[in-house]
């Protein structure tokens, strides 16, 4: 007959092997809806308030970057620049559409973009975000927002400005997990 602490550590592993079996299930869909939407992020957080009344601080949206339809004014996109490491959220004020081959990124039938941005709540454009560039190009733009949760983000920014609560908060799931496993 095996023991109580032969139970004790399967009862834990099999904890384990189900919060890793979840995290990586979580991965795969992400990834799956990136590849669906042609998106390196097919999901992110507002993280300012410079697209009110749009879109507020906390909310979520939904991207999607069709292959094959070209970027218009009017449209919100996110987009990232090499100098920033956060994706900025805001709305095409200006496009500057040209058929020609050869520089920057060709997308539909030859036609290369170039935009000009600005959140609705900012007074000007985006100009000094772009680091010296006068326009960003489409190999700048993350996604075309396709919808939106009201919100629902606010618990990532909450995790993002006090990393001690996340670390307390994963702790305490994973001591849970390991406690109360398979009842």
């Amino acid at each position: 007959m095996p023991s109580l602490g032969y139970y004790f550590t399967r009862k834990n592993f099999t904890s384990v092997l189900t919060l890793l079996l979840t995290l990586c299930g979580s991965f795969m869909i992400y990834k799956g809806l990136g590849i669906v939407a042609n998106t390196e992020s097919p999901v992110v957080v507002v993280l300012s308030e410079s697209m009110e009344p749009a879109f507020a601080r906390g909310d979520i949206l939904f991207l999607t970057n069709p292959k094959h339809r070209p970027y218009e004014t009017g449209d919100i996109l996110v987009y990232s620049l090499p100098a920033t490491t956060t994706p900025i959220v805001h709305r095409v004020l200006e496009t500057h559409d040209r058929y020609k081959h050869g520089f920057a990124r060709v997308g539909t039938n030859g036609l290369v973009q170039k935009m000009l941005t600005k959140g609705d709540n900012n007074p000007v454009d985006d100009t000094d975000l772009y680091h010296g560039l006068e326009w960003i190009g489409s190999e700048h733009i993350v996604g075309r927002v396709a919808g939106f949760l009201p919100y629902v983000g606010y618990f990532t920014i909450i995790m993002n400005d006090y990393p001690n609560l996340k670390y307390a908060l994963l702790g305490g799931m994973g001591l849970y997990t390991l406690i109360n496993g398979d009842q």
